[in-house]
This record gives structure tokens, C-alpha cells and sequence, in this order.
């Protein structure tokens, strides 16, 4: 699959979604791009909300990135 947006885009996009004091329909509208951005992860949000550990925006955007 090819991603549809740049290594930037996705990390601003990452750092909408840990923003908490976003409205819930909002914050589900960037969690929904990030899961259809195109990225080789097949889960991408799961590294958000379902990891052992907590990732930095960074740290998601280049697991989601790199992942084969």
C-alpha cells in the first residue's frame, strides 16, 4: 500500500490525535485518517491507544512508517 501523505503530514496528524482537548468527533475524523492513510501498519491507531508501551508522536509515525 502507498502512503497518501508525507512522513510530516503524518506526524502532525499524530499530534492532533494525543491532543486530548479536541472534540470526540474530531479527534475520531483524525484517528479514521490515520488508519486510512495508507501507511504499511495494518493498524496504525493501535500504537496509539493499544501499545505496552507509550510512544511519541515520532516514535508512531516511524514504527507505522517502517513496518513490514
Amino acid at each position: 500500500m502507498i502512503c497518501k501523505l508525507t512522513k510530516t503530514e503524518l506526524l502532525e496528524l499524530v499530534k492532533k490525535i494525543y491532543d486530548l482537548n479536541l472534540p470526540e468527533d474530531e479527534h475520531s475524523n483524525y484517528v479514521h485518517q490515520f488508519n486510512n492513510s495508507g501507511v504499511p501498519h495494518p493498524a496504525p491507531s493501535d500504537l496509539i491507544f493499544w501499545n505496552d508501551e507509550e510512544l511519541t508522536p515520532e516514535e508512531v509515525v516511524e514504527i507505522a512508517w517502517n513496518y513490514k
